[in-house]
């Protein structure tokens, strides 16, 4: 049996573990913990979640040289939408975030994707890429298994790549440039194998360029959606050299994500049918 002897102190591991976890409340956190604490909670990422933080607002379109269409883009926060009144405002093609990862689909995606289509309007979905979690060819499927799919009804869009800032933590996923170019392709071409179509492409010019280099090799097949929110589109992505559809302000009436398509509707009708 052990013996204490004069001036000598044993504090109990337990009493010992809770003064140094106490301790810990008090410092200070660091970079990654305090990112941590304040990100968004996984699932509620949506298009254009970061662009004004990162690229600003800077006025509204001014008029194009080519008859534009008016398109909004939804998720799941906004809810069931007023499609009728946003038909009654010209808008005349939407689309509608799916799925996120592999671990989140949006539970208003029926009402969304549906009553669009129901009031008359061109659809389509959307996956919120999340690079760091699982493959390029994992997402791809995920989303074409929970309503990022295609068929040639005349009213459906080729589903959409969300590929932007990272909400949840490093701006490009903890991902090089040529890594990032990698996944991109992997889940592009996993999406054609499955629906025989080139999945649209979303993002912004800013993130882009960090992130892939600026890299060129998608524009050939996959159309382009930019985001911006100005008085024009601004410098494309590279390889690009005219973009398909542009998302131009996040506080619109109805819906606040706006967007213009670059062409009259018959076009719009035109990618729906490939």
């Amino acid at each position: 049996m052990p013996v204490l002897r004069p001036g000598t102190l044993r504090t109990p591991r337990a009493l010992l573990t809770a003064l140094l976890a106490a301790l810990s409340l008090t410092l200070p956190l660091t970079t990654a913990q305090a990112a941590d604490a304040t990100a968004p909670s996984r699932g509620s990422a949506r298009m254009g979640m970061g662009v004004l933080a990162h690229d600003g607002g800077n006025g509204t379109p001014t008029s194009a040289a080519v008859t534009q269409t008016e398109g909004v883009d939804v998720a799941g926060y906004q809810g069931n939408v007023a499609w009728p009144t946003l038909w009654s405002s010209g808008v005349r093609w939407a689309y509608t975030k799916a799925t996120e990862g592999t671990y989140y689909t949006n539970p208003y995606f029926a009402q969304q994707y549906n009553g669009s289509y129901n009031v008359g309007m061109i659809r389509g979905a959307y996956h919120f890429a999340t690079p760091d979690t699982t493959s390029g060819a994992t997402q791809a499927n995920y989303f074409v298994d929970h309503g990022g799919g295609w068929s040639r009804d005349g009213k459906t869009l080729p589903g959409a790549l969300d590929i932007e800032w990272n909400p949840y933590g490093a701006e490009c996923y903890g991902k090089s440039a040529s890594a990032m170019a990698g996944w991109i392709a992997d889940f592009l071409n996993t999406y054609k194998a499955r629906t025989g179509r080139d999945a649209v492409i979303y993002t912004a010019t800013s993130w882009w360029s960090d992130c892939t280099g600026n890299y060129g090799g998608f524009a050939a097949n996959n159309p382009l959606w930019i985001a911006r929110y100005a008085s024009d589109p601004g410098t494309l992505p590279g390889g690009w050299g005219y973009y398909t559809m542009w998302q131009y302000t996040s506080s619109g009436p109805t819906v606040g994500d706006h967007d213009k398509f670059n062409g009259a509707l018959d076009r719009v009708q035109a990618l729906a049918n490939g």
